[in-house]
């Protein structure tokens, strides 16, 4: 039964874009009991008017000076739209890629955690290899490869920073275990705790 007294289950996704993530969350909603809303990047990014893409999205390496403040902003409001769903008694399960490679650090992934300060949240770590990663890339997006044979830059990237600074309740690697197999681990987790702390640890680390 879903009530404001009740706070909702939260589920946060971290990892690069082709990790899996959103198959996972699919998974999340479809199969674990109650009502679980999806609230990541694809459909945040959704709501972002076209100039000012890819907002959240963005990828490392301080490409977009321009934006960045924006995107502070609207990593907050997605936290704190998390944080009311969660407190209506709303489960959320929530597909992300963090990082801190802007043209300066934001800090961006402390300050979100501090909004779900008191919630039940658990912070999952979304691993896959990099050869994984460059394999979904060319089947989803026809991409892969520079033309010298390595992964492009904004991939490095991707794939080093979206795990700084690595603080996690659990990990998964979708190069081991299907999306189900990784659904049904983070459900174990929630049912037979211990209870996470991983965001709390993060939301200390905020310097505002």
């Amino acid at each position: 039964m879903i009530t404001a007294h009740t706070p909702g289950q939260i589920v946060i996704l971290n990892g690069t874009p082709r990790s899996g993530k959103s198959s996972i969350a699919a998974v999340i909603q479809k199969t674990f009991d109650g009502v679980w809303m999806n609230i990541g990047v694809d459909r945040y990014m959704e709501m972002i008017p076209e100039r000012f893409r890819p907002g959240i999205g963005l990828r490392p390496g301080g490409e977009r000076p321009d934006l960045e403040p924006l995107i502070v902003a609207m990593y907050h409001a997605l936290y704190e739209s998390i944080a009311a769903h969660s407190r209506m008694g709303l489960n959320v399960v929530a597909d992300l890629g963090h990082h801190d490679c802007y043209s300066v650090p934001r800090n961006i992934l402390p300050g979100c955690a501090k909004r779900l300060d008191e919630l039940p949240a658990l912070f999952v770590g979304v691993r896959c290899p990099i050869e994984i990663v460059m394999e979904r890339r060319i089947a989803t997006w026809g991409t892969g490869y520079a033309e010298d044979g390595s992964v492009p830059k904004p991939v490095a990237l991707w794939q080093r920073e979206v795990h700084v600074p690595g603080i996690y309740d659990m990990e998964v690697d979708t190069s081991q275990n299907t999306p189900e197999e990784c659904a049904e681990r983070i459900r174990q987790r929630l049912e037979a705790g211990p209870p996470p702390t991983a965001l709390q640890r993060l939301a200390a680390m905020d310097k505002n």
